[in-house]
């Protein structure tokens, strides 16, 4: 692991910046002015433990209604019961996919994503200096991988995508790995992520 890791990640953290959303790159989108955002958390938790440092995803369940197969950040919406949205974070990767929550060593977040969904998004950025077995929530995580940290760092690895949605052409930032096609939100939360790391 490179020794200034930690401190390069919390410095990036630490700098002013605004937010991102999923129509950054479709700067004619017209969102409605009353809308309502919904708080959500989502771990961004980087494994130290096994060399090289490692960035943890999920590839999501097919069966689930919203986002199947999708690959995300452990995570979800805050409950009333949350603390605030890193407890959100904590609380969801232990359910979907059994991180111990006393286990990441926080070191800050990025600012707040608005998804096409209406959450508004906190990325919560940890390390995780111990190793563990990660166990996937059955019906909602088909798999826990994790891809190295250095690949989504890297902002040349990133690509604009386009789809059809909502009889629209929707341009997204996508950051393959192997066979991983991480898009949408998670890749523009990581895009951000990497340009405060190069800064």
């Amino acid at each position: 692991m490179p020794a200034d890791l930690i401190p390069r990640l919390s410095a990036a953290l630490a700098r002013p910046g605004d937010g991102s959303s999923d129509f950054d790159l479709n700067p004619g989108t017209v969102l409605p002015a009353g809308r309502k955002l919904r708080p959500a958390g989502v771990l961004v938790a980087v494994d130290l433990a096994r060399g090289d440092p490692r960035l943890i995803l999920t590839k999501r369940s097919s069966a689930l209604k919203h986002h199947p197969g999708q690959i995300a950040f452990p995570g979800g919406k805050q409950d009333d019961t949350d603390a605030d949205v890193t407890a959100t974070a904590l609380r969801e990767a232990q359910e979907e996919i059994g991180l111990p929550p006393d286990l990441p060593r926080i070191l800050g977040t990025l600012p707040v994503h608005e998804t096409v969904t209406s959450f508004a998004v906190t990325p919560v950025v940890a390390v995780l200096e111990r190793g563990f077995d990660p166990v996937a929530e059955p019906g909602e995580v088909d798999e826990v991988f994790s891809v190295p940290l250095a690949h989504v760092l890297n902002p040349a690895n990133y690509v604009v995508e386009s789809r059809i949605w909502r009889g629209t052409r929707r341009y997204y930032f996508a950051v393959p790995y192997g066979p991983y096609y991480i898009w949408g939100a998670t890749a523009r939360m990581l895009r951000g992520l990497a340009a405060r790391m190069s800064e």
